[in-house]
């Protein structure tokens, strides 16, 4: 926003103090003046020689204010250049990290994220902003940084099925003896990935704009829509799917939490055991919160590649070599919409191999429990 230059603040505190200063040095040479006036007759008044050794006549109140107001006059320009010298002084000290507060945001401004002012000294109420504006770049600076690392991978993932579709079909354009059924089969498979790559990011876009109104959910509904979906990828995997569980209220987009419990199950599914595993899914309520549990046989994880998991694209390298080895963002694609809702994801290793996923999500306010129910699917 342009607007027309002002007087600057630190101008504007030191006329204040100048001006403070004067005010109080004027009401005490009337205080003063009032006094003397009480004591000071207007004609003149002979003395007693006895009662005054040096005699003389009483003075008068016309000669005091002769010999009154110009030293009056002295102290209140004497007054005026030490208020606006002193004020001058006392509002630059006082202005100067509001100076580096500034010049911060300026820098902020021009695209520089990774300075901090760090005023040192007490807290007051500058150092209060200027701790709350260094963590708000710090946390802008993450944010930025995982944006950029994210749009980086994303352009990788979805390169490589563009670049495979290509290839398959410069094969097939130089391929006399090419079997077209199969590279269309191929070509398929490929293009089926490029989708669900692009559907995940644009939840994914969704969850972290929270542009959703919230509105009481039951988890334990969410789990049989999205388990009674994924039933068939179980049986198909020889996968045991387990689940059960009471009512857990809690607050939120239905369409986004079902996304998440559906990623959660399709997750513990495809990265399991190749026969005879099983998916356990379970809700309730912890500590007065909605709780959704995911529980899946597989492979030993360490905490270390556990930790990574969240994280867009990551994926083990145990798990890329089983079949619907997914884009890498489902548990991405939870963890955001957790968030977005308040609540913690807890994802552990088990002793015997495969994953723990634990959801803790708010409990909303008192709502009948007709209230609670499935989402429409879009």
């Amino acid at each position: 926003m342009d607007r027309q230059p002002g007087v600057s603040v630190r101008v504007k505190l030191t006329l204040s103090y100048a001006g403070f200063l004067m005010l109080a040095g004027a009401l005490l040479m009337g205080a003063v003046w009032v006094f003397l006036l009480s004591y000071v007759p207007d004609r003149a008044m002979l003395i007693n020689p006895d009662d005054k050794p040096d005699g003389g006549v009483f003075p008068i109140r016309s000669v005091l204010l002769e010999t009154f107001a110009p030293r009056a006059a002295a102290v209140m320009a004497l007054l005026l250049v030490f208020g606006l010298v002193g004020g001058w002084i006392l509002a630059g000290r006082m202005l100067a990290p509001l100076t580096s507060i500034t010049d911060a945001t300026r820098k902020a401004t021009g695209g520089s994220l990774s300075h901090r002012v760090r005023l040192p000294g007490r807290g007051d109420e500058f150092r209060e902003l200027a701790d709350a504006f260094d963590t708000m770049l710090e946390r802008l600076e993450a944010h930025v940084a995982e944006q950029q690392r994210f749009a980086a991978n994303a352009s990788h993932e979805l390169r490589t099925p563009l670049a495979t579709m290509q290839a398959l079909l410069d094969v097939a354009r130089s391929d006399p003896h090419r079997d077209t059924d199969a590279y269309v089969e191929r070509l398929r498979a490929v293009n089926a990935r490029a989708i669900d790559l692009t559907e995940a990011l644009l939840v994914l876009s969704r969850a972290d704009k929270q542009t959703f109104t919230r509105e009481p959910v039951d988890l334990s509904l969410l789990m049989e829509e999205a388990t009674e979906t994924l039933f068939p990828l179980a049986g198909r995997r020889g996968v045991a799917l387990d689940t059960s569980g009471d009512l857990a209220a809690a607050s939120g987009s239905p369409t986004l939490l079902l996304q998440m419990t559906t990623n959660l199950v399709h997750n513990a599914i495809v990265h399991n055991l190749p026969a005879h595993g099983f998916v356990r899914v379970r809700t309730g309520v912890r500590s007065g919160n909605a709780m959704l549990t995911v529980e899946n046989s597989g492979d030993l994880l360490s905490p270390r590649l556990v930790s990574t998991l969240t994280e867009p694209f990551q994926r083990g390298t145990e798990r890329i070599q089983h079949d619907h080895a997914g884009v890498g963002l489902g548990l991405a694609i939870v963890q955001r919409i957790v968030h977005v809702h308040d609540g913690s994801l807890t994802l552990t290793p088990r002793a015997d191999g495969g994953l723990r996923i634990a959801v803790l999500l708010p409990a909303p306010a008192a709502h009948p429990a007709e209230q609670y129910r499935k989402p429409i699917s879009e």
